[in-house]
């Protein structure tokens, strides 16, 4: 998988998990095409990024502890 395919998917990940619309964890793999084993190194990666991503099992949806978003892109500027 190339980089911008990576940060598509963790962009539409973050979408998802604001929505709190994930779903069971075998759900949300298979609906962003990811093995299991993949959706949680994706997960730990957004961790580490400093994501406070949690898991529901009454609800069955990742969510964000603290609210936020994960953003990953370009922000142009003017120059000072």
């Amino acid at each position: 998988m190339g980089l911008h395919q990576s940060i598509q998917s963790l962009d539409r990940m973050d979408q998802m998990i604001r929505m709190k619309a994930t779903g069971t964890p075998h759900a949300f793999a298979e609906l962003l095409g990811f093995s299991l084993a993949t959706l949680y190194r994706y997960i730990d990666l957004m961790k580490e990024l400093g994501a406070s991503i949690c898991y529901c099992k009454r609800r069955q949806t990742f969510y964000y502890e603290k609210p936020g978003c994960f953003r990953v892109g370009f922000e142009q500027r003017e120059y000072e």
